[in-house]
């Protein structure tokens, strides 16, 4: 039997579908709060930072109060439109990808993700996958994106050494993260970010479809 090996995934824009919901949402709360609207990829370029980062980054005039208040209105009406319009559906694919993952002897599985550990709990339990990994990092309880935090706790949990773990991502914080943790980058076509951009990030490899996930994690450990 080979060496154990950590797959770490992002949420949003990697297993999870929220880039509508994200940008819409966010959008929404800039006008409520009487501030001009930043342009899509903008507003994309900071998933997954977690809520203090990424409020900082797009709206760095704010003081400390009014961010506090971003992020109180974008957590209460993200989870109202979640709700409402059921917008934190899986990728085609995606269960599918994480049951083969989880049958094997040879994988444990990990999440670290820029949403809060509240919207995080309620996404797993929700899609009831949240049995598959070993361990869940948010930035409650870590430093946010792209600090190596989140994957070397998710390392230290089952003491998967560094190039035994890839951490898989759409976002250039995700590959950054990656790269500064000294493990394997893989990124995802689909999500918040373009390709070109986590090539640049750091990515090892950038995979198109869900049914590529697989076979290219078993190319990059040489196991195929």
């Amino acid at each position: 039997m080979s060496a154990q090996k950590l797959i770490i995934f992002d949420l949003d824009g990697t297993l999870i579908d929220t880039v509508a919901l994200f940008v819409g949402t966010t959008g929404s709360v800039f006008k409520s709060m009487g501030l001009a609207v930043p342009d899509e990829k903008t507003i994309r370029s900071v998933s997954g930072l977690g809520a203090q980062v990424g409020v900082r980054r797009i709206a760095p005039d704010l003081d400390d109060a009014q961010i506090d208040k971003f992020i109180g209105l974008y957590r209460e009406e993200f989870l109202a439109r979640a709700m409402q319009s059921k917008q934190e559906e899986l990728f085609l694919g995606a269960l599918e990808m994480l049951n083969a993952l989880h049958g094997r002897q040879d994988i444990v599985m990990a999440v670290a993700t820029g949403k809060s550990g509240s919207g995080t709990d309620r996404v797993l339990k929700g899609h009831d996958i949240l049995k598959l990994f070993t361990s869940v990092h948010t930035p409650d309880t870590n430093r946010a994106k792209p600090d190596p935090d989140m994957v070397h706790s998710a390392m230290g949990i089952v003491d998967c050494p560094k190039q035994n773990t890839i951490m898989i991502g759409d976002t250039t914080h995700d590959m950054e993260m990656a790269v500064n943790a000294g493990t394997h980058a893989l990124g995802v076509s689909w999500g918040y970010h373009e390709p070109d951009e986590l090539k640049a990030a750091g990515a090892h490899l950038i995979i198109d479809e869900m049914d590529q996930l697989i076979p290219t994690i078993d190319a990059l450990f040489g196991d195929k």
